[in-house]
């Protein structure tokens, strides 16, 4: 069998570093057990990884109180408590056709039950929403803007900064999906305007599946949405009003924190602008690969300034899932295909007609021999259509 070569990172990185791996595995070996239950060493052991993870991640986002950092099971976990917290009937919100369904499908929700407006905001042809078009948009009532840091089709990354000035001066709160981005731009809370933040631990975090969370500006309350045991203060009837507490309900995934724990450390080790550097000279290397290949069709890449390293394309005459099929099974090369929890980014794009694209994601570990196997690869694939076309 072929060497496995990984791009799907858009999904979730893969591998790990080494440090994740062990990480998890020791504090489950050796202090697996529930913070804040009980006063034993184990225990507070436990308690001050939690602890240190969230000083850690707090700096990491340029926050000012690691209270304010919040454990969730993931970004689309911490969307929606931050969503349906700072919502109610009445409100007006605004996002973008460039947004994950995490964000999407929360304001659907309140506009088709809750008596919550909605607008969304089209991006131009480079990939790129304008700020001024969600000033444009702005009402008495408008109390959100939910915006995407960087596509997870398209890999365009957002003018977040100027969006939250614009919302700063109105008071409309700016909350930040960072799940593509946490690990490879930087994010300053106070520099960016952003009010809330909403990241996941398993991409460019380099951590495992099932641990994510929020970061919550100070003068920013998000109302409970759910109630259970926090280990503190149990005889208080209603679920606690301080944080962290406000917005954690239950055990936290333990595990899940100190691998998140030891994937930030290794992110900070390997510097996030070495590791964007590196996947951004691979992403142009692909793009121009890709885009010299007959019956290729590539999405917003023209011009790699502000990108990710995510790349979305198509093979005339096909549709995305043959194409990741036969890179698959054929060629030993993963990527993901479809409309991606995406579905106004191809509506947009008019991909959804043809069910949607093929996504590469690069990741820390991808090499200059990865990418030219899968541009080879495509250019097969992309030569055997033409060649069935004109038979």
């Amino acid at each position: 069998m072929e060497k496995l070569i990984y791009l799907d990172s858009g999904a979730t990185t893969f591998p790990k570093p080494e440090e994740v791996y062990v990480a998890m595995d020791k504090f489950f070996r050796c202090c697996g057990v529930n913070p804040g239950r009980s006063g034993y060493d184990l225990c507070m052991v436990a308690g001050s990884m939690v602890e240190e993870t969230r000083k850690l991640l707090t700096k990491f986002l340029n926050g000012t109180d690691p209270n304010r950092l919040i454990f969730a099971s993931n970004a689309t976990d911490a969307l929606n408590l931050a969503i349906f917290g700072l919502l109610k009937e009445g409100d007006h919100a605004i996002t973008s056709n460039i947004d994950h369904n995490s964000v999407l499908r929360p304001l659907f929700h309140l506009y088709k039950y809750g008596g919550v407006e909605v607008d969304l905001v089209p991006f131009d042809s480079q990939g790129f929403v304008d700020p001024e078009e969600f000033a444009r948009r702005f009402k008495k009532n408008t109390k959100l803007v939910a915006i995407n840091h960087c596509s997870n089709v398209i890999g365009t990354v957002q003018p977040v900064q100027e969006i939250g000035e614009l919302c700063r001066e109105r008071g409309i709160t700016l909350l930040v999906d960072a799940a593509q981005s946490a690990g490879k731009i930087p994010i300053n809370m106070a520099k960016m305007n952003i009010d809330v933040v909403a990241f996941t631990g398993h991409k460019s975090l380099m951590g495992p599946m099932g641990i994510g969370g929020l970061y919550v500006r100070e003068g920013v309350e998000i109302r409970h949405t759910r109630a259970g045991g926090t280990g503190v203060r149990s005889a208080v009837r209603t679920h606690l009003d301080e944080y962290p507490y406000r917005l954690e309900y239950g055990t936290p995934n333990l595990p899940g924190i100190a691998g998140l724990n030891a994937g930030v450390k290794w992110v900070l080790k390997e510097g996030m602008s070495t590791i964007h550097g590196r996947e951004t000279k691979l992403l142009g290397m692909l793009r121009d690969g890709l885009r010299e290949i007959d019956g290729v069709t590539l999405y917003c890449q023209e011009d790699l300034a502000n990108h990710i390293g995510v790349l979305a394309f198509n093979v005339e005459g096909l549709e995305a899932m043959d194409t990741g099929t036969m890179l698959d099974v054929d060629y030993s090369i993963t990527c993901r295909t479809g409309l991606h929890c995406a579905p106004r980014v191809h509506k947009q794009l008019g991909t959804d007609k043809i069910h949607g694209t093929v996504r590469f994601g690069l990741g820390p570990f991808n090499t200059a021999e990865d990418i030219e196997a899968a541009i080879n690869a495509v250019g097969k694939i992309a030569r055997i259509r033409l060649k069935q076309k004109a038979c």
